[in-house]
């Protein structure tokens, strides 16, 4: 069954093969496969966003971090009315799909259409206030099992939830079987992300550092990067920011290994799986889904602390490619991702049916 679906995004950056959130490249990518299975979909994301069917333009991308309620406002005013009126042309969505982590928060009692809202971030983020008294036609999927886990530890309601792990498009990532002589950090400028943990690191194994990465408009995350990242900089530790996709292919397809010092507990890791498409090892600390991506010993080594990862750097080069760019194959494509929602969906409308009955 094809079905007519719209997806919402985060309000303050633009959708595309170039996003640096997590959650921005899982909705581009799950609304490209999706399409390309002839379902018809829409996306509600700001200006400048590069989808694969309709987008429904809600505003100017932003990245001051202070104008988030404002953005958001305005980003649901648009999209609520790009349902509403398609309900009224007679073409109605059959499902929302929420990649915001705040839309279904603030609108869901407002919508006939059933939605999934995917829950991207740990609890906290959230705050348990959020999943109180949720509406009837809302459900919610995680992206991994230890953020399930960890979810309804404390709020049992959501033992239903389905868990639907995020992909990547395995195929536009290339593959290198050869590595040069550096170590690769890629993420998200931050102090939970560990790049001030992978320069020392590096810098005890003896290798240069590439690290790779955005940093949000947070003050926080800027007084990181010129305290703890900027000093370090030089001929053996560069900086790339924003990196371009074909730049990040580029990085992590000729890295000796990706590593990720990690502080908070990881519902996710798209890297770690575009690492491994690539046929480059993950060295990665114990935290969160990251367990559940690495195979041990096989993709790469999950360690416990600062010093083990040095050990595993120096370990890195008995991970053979081949067996990085298979469990990728195997795993984490964007096939996979799109077969699992599809089901979810039909579950959802199913459910629907059933209660009109």
């Amino acid at each position: 069954m094809m079905l007519r679906i719209l997806f919402n995004s985060y309000p303050l950056l633009p959708v595309s093969q170039d996003s640096a959130g997590g959650a921005e490249q899982m909705l581009w990518t799950l609304e490209r496969e999706l399409c390309r299975r002839g379902h018809r979909t829409a996306v509600a994301a700001p200006l400048g966003s590069k989808v694969s069917g309709e987008l429904i333009p809600t505003g100017i991308p932003s990245d001051e971090a202070d104008r988030l309620e404002q953005r958001g406002a305005e980003h649901r005013a648009v999209a609520l009315g790009a349902i509403r009126q398609a309900r009224e042309r007679g073409t109605p969505f059959d499902l929302i799909h929420d990649e915001s982590g705040m839309f279904w928060r603030n609108s869901a009692a407002q919508i006939v259409e059933p939605m999934l809202a995917t829950l991207h971030l740990p609890l906290p983020f959230y705050g348990m206030e959020a999943f109180e008294n949720p509406a009837p036609k809302l459900s919610f999927n995680f992206v991994s099992a230890s953020q399930r886990l960890a979810f309804c530890s404390r709020l049992p309601a959501l033992a239903g939830a389905q868990v639907v792990a995020n992909g990547i498009a395995v195929e536009d990532f290339p593959f290198r079987r050869i590595k040069g002589d550096y170590l690769l950090w890629l993420g998200r400028i931050c102090e939970e992300k560990g790049a001030h943990v992978a320069i020392r690191v590096a810098g005890s194994a003896g290798l240069p550092l590439i690290l790779a990465g955005r940093v949000y408009p947070f003050g926080s995350h800027r007084q990181y990067l010129r305290e703890r990242i900027a000093p370090s900089l030089g001929d053996n530790v560069r900086l790339f920011d924003s990196p371009d996709f074909e730049t990040k292919c580029r990085l992590l397809s000729g890295a000796r290994a990706l590593l990720l010092p990690v502080r908070d507990e990881e519902t996710s890791s798209l890297v770690a799986m575009e690492a491994m498409a690539c046929g480059t090892p993950v060295i990665a600390f114990r935290r969160g889904a990251l367990g559940e991506i690495v195979a041990e010993g096989e993709t790469g080594f999950v360690v416990e602390n600062e010093a083990e990862m040095l050990q595993a750097v120096r370990r890195a080069g008995g991970i053979a490619a081949a067996d990085c760019r298979r469990r990728a194959e195997e795993q984490f494509t964007a096939q996979r991702m799109a077969t699992q929602y599809e089901h979810v969906y039909a579950q959802m409308l199913n459910r629907k049916h059933t209660t009109a009955a």
